[in-house]
Formats: C-alpha cells, sequence, structure tokens
C-alpha cells in the first residue's frame, strides 16, 4: 500500500500541532492494518471454504486453495486461488498481481472453455465467482485510493472512516473500518451508499495467531439490503513457505502446481 505522504506533507503546514499528530497517526494505523491483513510473512497457503446464502436462503459451496507471495512487504504481491469444488468451477483459476501505483491486474482461467478471461478494473466491484465477495476483497482494495480520518478511539478498536479519492470508480460514498487494537486486524467494515445507507458489511468472525502472525480463520460479506451472505472459513494455514516465484505465472493457471497445493497443517 502506498500511503498519500505527498498528500499529508502539505496539508500538515496548515494544520494545528494537535491535528497533525492526529493526521500522522491515522496513516500509521492504516499501514500496520494492512501489513496486518494482508502481508503476514513472506508468503502464505490456506484452503478456504465459502458457503453463499441468497436472499432466499438458498445455499452455495465453493473450496479452494489460495497462494500468496510478497514481492516487497507493503508492496507489490503475486496470488492465485485455485477452485477444487463444487464440479462446475473445478480447475477454475484467479490470478491476481497486486499493484501498489495502479489497479491491481486480474485473470480468471475458466477451464471449459480453456480460457484465460481478464478481468477489467471496471469489473472488480462485481461479485467474486457468484458469492457476495468481490474482486477486490480478494487481495484488498488499495487503501492509497482512499483519504481516511479517525472517526473514534476506545479501548479496544480505532474507528477509521474512508472516502474515496475517485467516488465515480465505486459504488460507495465512504466506509467505516474497525480495526482491533491488539491484533491491528480490520475486523469489520460498514458500506454506505449517497443515500447514507449502510448496505453491505464486511466483517471478521474469528481470529488466531498462527506462525505468530494474527489471522481472520472466518469471515463473512452481508448483502444488507437483500439478506444474501457469503461466511468463508480458512483452514490449513501456513506462513512462511519459500513459495518459488514461477509458481505465480500463467503456466500454472492451466498446469496447476500439485506439490504446493497439497494441504497439511
Amino acid at each position: 500500500m502506498k500511503l498519500p505522504y505527498k498528500w499529508l506533507l502539505p496539508l500538515s503546514l496548515m494544520l494545528s500541532p494537535l491535528a497533525q499528530t492526529q493526521e500522522v497517526d491515522v496513516q500509521e494505523i492504516v499501514k500496520r492494518a494492512e501489513l496486518a491483513a494482508y502481508y503476514a510473512g513472506d508468503d502464505g497457503r490456506s484452503a478456504a471454504r465459502m458457503l453463499i446464502t441468497d436472499a432466499q436462503g438458498r445455499k452455495q459451496m465453493r473450496q479452494f486453495v489460495i497462494l500468496r507471495k510478497d514481492r516487497e512487504d507493503g508492496g507489490s504481491q503475486d496470488m492465485m486461488v485455485f477452485f477444487s469444488r463444487p464440479a462446475d468451477v473445478r480447475d477454475t483459476v484467479f490470478r491476481v498481481v497486486k499493484n501498489t501505483d495502479r489497479d491491481d491486474d486480474r485473470w480468471l482461467y475458466l477451464p471449459g472453455l480453456d480460457l484465460v478471461k481478464r478481468i477489467s478494473a471496471g469489473d472488480k466491484r462485481t461479485s467474486f465467482v457468484g458469492s457476495h465477495f468481490f474482486y477486490e476483497d480478494v487481495s484488498g482494495r488499495s487503501t492509497s485510493q482512499d483519504n481516511f480520518s479517525l472517526l473514534d478511539e476506545t479501548d479496544k478498536q480505532y474507528v477509521l472512516e474512508a472516502n474515496p479519492k475517485d467516488p465515480g470508480s465505486v459504488e460507495f460514498t465512504r466506509y467505516q473500518v474497525s480495526i482491533d487494537k491488539a491484533t491491528m486486524l480490520p475486523v469489520k467494515i460498514d458500506f454506505f451508499d449517497s443515500k447514507g445507507e449502510n448496505y453491505r458489511r464486511v466483517e471478521a468472525l474469528k481470529t488466531e495467531e498462527i506462525q505468530g502472525y494474527p489471522t481472520v480463520t472466518h469471515s463473512r460479506v452481508q448483502d444488507l439490503r437483500s439478506g444474501g451472505e457469503t461466511e468463508m472459513q480458512f483452514r490449513f494455514i501456513s506462513y512462511d513457505l519459500g513459495l518459488p516465484d514461477d509458481v505465480f505465472s500463467e503456466r500454472s493457471l492451466r498446469n496447476p502446481p500439485r506439490d504446493w497445493l497439497e494441504l497439511r497443517d
């Protein structure tokens, strides 16, 4: 994540000493939260089970394995998602290259068509494989796209408000994120529309410490308008595996790296 220090520098000259301290602290909070949420270890692997419940109560399940490797801590990052169940999505692969200076690059391999489809930047906030998560949620929204301010602070949490720098590129006008002070993990994000309605919530339902890293092991996103939701549970989580760079190549879309997809604690 790139932090808007260039933006802060001239603004800080006009602020009171108290306000300057608050702005600097907010940026530090945002930086630490992003590192905790998306950059644990140099790389990582986990199995995930996604349970999708639509507004009528109908349920669908997805299972997949996620591989992730940092090119630099807090910077560019590679990610691959390999689907195994159900049968209609088996061998589908999602690839992300997380960028810090522009939109992330995203591809989806569809085995039935033997087709690699590029996900356009305009589709980043659309449904990820039929769930209530968005493509952008998988690798995380770059915080350089938003301006943050501190709304509240309690003994246990920071509550920040974020406003998009380019409102025309997103469906929300603002969001509020609650960050746990003990782990620095974001534990709840509420999105609001132009009428001030809270229409979407993403939250951590369970966190655990794994290899010394605070980790979300159960999360949920809710469509507060329709009532639908998707829960995601993670198992077999491991960090610092020494994943080679060539795992995160276009070749792996059609030829998954089986040795690295074998699950073990």
